[in-house]
C-alpha cells in the first residue's frame, strides 16, 4: 500500500508459549530469560525472518509484579540485559536488512490498571530497565501505558537520554461508544496525543486492545497531530484477547485468544488503520510470526 509503512514484531509471551519455552505464571515471559533463553532469540529470529523491521525485547514481565520483589532486586539488572543482547544479536544477525531494536519500558504494577500504579515507586523500577537494556536498544518503547501519568513517569526517567521515545497507550476496549476511544484511565485519546506531543514522544502507538477500537483512535491521533502543526508517525499493534474489563487481573490467568483473528482477518483491520493515517503496524498478544509475514508481504 504504501513504503512508508514499519513493520513491528508480535506477541512474545504467547509466542515462547506456543514454542514449547518455560512459561508459567506469574513469571510469564520473563521465565524464558530465566531457564531458556535460547527461545527468545529464537523468537526475535522468527520475527525478523517474518519480515519485522523493529523487535521489541523481551523485558516485559521483569517487574516485581511478575518476578517478585526479591528476583527483581537481586537478578532484574542482568536479566534486562540479558533480553537486551540477545534482541541486539538478533537484529545484527539479518544481515543486509537494517532491524531496529526497541527496548521495553512495560506497565510497572500490572497491565490494564492505571489505578494501582504507584509513582513513588516507578523511578526506581524503571532505572532498573533503561540500565539493563541500555547498551543495546535504538529505541525505547513505553508499552501498554494506561494513562498519562504513566508516561510522564517514563519521560522524567529517560532525562538526558537522546535516543528516540516511542510511546504506546492501551484503550478500554469494553467502552460502549467505538466512536470516542477512551485510554484505560478513561482519559482521551486527544489528551493522550497532546501530552506525548508536549513530552517530545517520536512516535505515537495503541497496543494491546481489541482491533475493533483502534480505528478511530488512529483517526482521532492523526487529526490531532494536524491540529497542533506535528508530523508524529501514529502505529498499532493489536491484541486477540475478549475485551479487558476495568477491573482485569493480569496475572491470574491466561485469556483466552480469538480464532477468527488469523492473519487475513487481522491484516484486514491493518489495511483500515493504514488508510486512517497509521505508518508503524505489528501485532500484540495472539499475533505471531504468520500474522507479520502476511502484514510485511503486503503493507510493507
Amino acid at each position: 500500500m504504501t513504503n512508508a509503512i514499519t513493520i513491528l514484531d508480535g506477541s512474545m509471551g504467547q509466542q515462547l508459549k506456543l514454542m514449547g519455552a518455560p512459561f508459567r505464571l506469574p513469571e510469564w515471559s520473563a521465565l524464558a530469560l530465566m531457564e531458556g533463553p535460547d527461545y527468545v532469540r529464537r523468537a526475535h529470529k522468527a520475527y525478523i525472518e517474518a519480515g519485522a523491521e523493529v523487535i521489541t525485547t523481551n523485558a516485559y514481565a521483569l517487574i516485581p509484579y511478575h518476578i517478585g520483589e526479591e528476583r527483581f532486586a537481586s537478578d532484574a539488572v542482568s536479566l534486562a540485559d540479558l533480553a537486551g543482547r540477545l534482541a541486539r544479536e538478533e537484529a545484527d544477525a539479518a544481515g543486509k536488512r537494517t532491524v531496529r531494536v526497541a527496548g521495553c519500558l512495560p506497565p510497572l504494577f500490572g497491565s490494564y490498571r492505571p489505578d494501582v500504579f504507584q509513582a513513588d515507586r516507578a523511578p526506581d523500577i524503571l532505572s532498573v530497565l533503561i540500565a539493563g537494556q541500555s547498551p543495546y536498544v535504538d529505541l525505547w518503547l513505553a508499552e501498554t501505558m494506561s494513562s498519562i501519568e504513566e508516561v510522564e513517569t517514563v519521560v522524567a526517567a529517560l532525562t538526558g537520554d537522546a535516543r528516540p521515545l516511542w510511546l504506546s497507550y492501551t484503550l478500554k476496549d469494553d467502552h460502549p461508544d467505538l466512536a470516542d476511544p477512551r485510554l484505560r484511565s478513561h482519559e482521551t485519546v486527544a489528551e493522550g496525543v497532546r501530552a506525548a506531543v508536549r513530552l517530545g514522544a517520536a512516535a505515537i502507538l495503541f497496543n494491546c486492545s481489541q482491533p475493533e477500537v483502534m480505528g478511530e483512535a488512529v483517526s482521532i491521533a492523526c487529526a490531532t497531530l494536524r491540529g497542533l502543526g506535528a508530523d508524529l508517525p501514529v502505529g498499532v499493534y493489536a491484541n486477540t484477547f475478549p475485551p479487558m474489563a476495568e477491573d482485569t487481573e493480569s496475572n491470574t490467568g491466561t485469556a483466552v485468544l480469538r480464532p477468527e483473528l488469523d492473519p487475513p482477518a487481522y491484516l484486514d483491520f491493518a489495511r483500515d488503520w493504514v488508510e486512517r493515517g497509521a505508518t508503524i503496524i505489528g501485532g500484540c498478544c495472539g499475533i505471531g510470526p504468520e500474522h507479520i509475514a502476511v502484514l510485511s508481504r503486503e503493507l510493507a
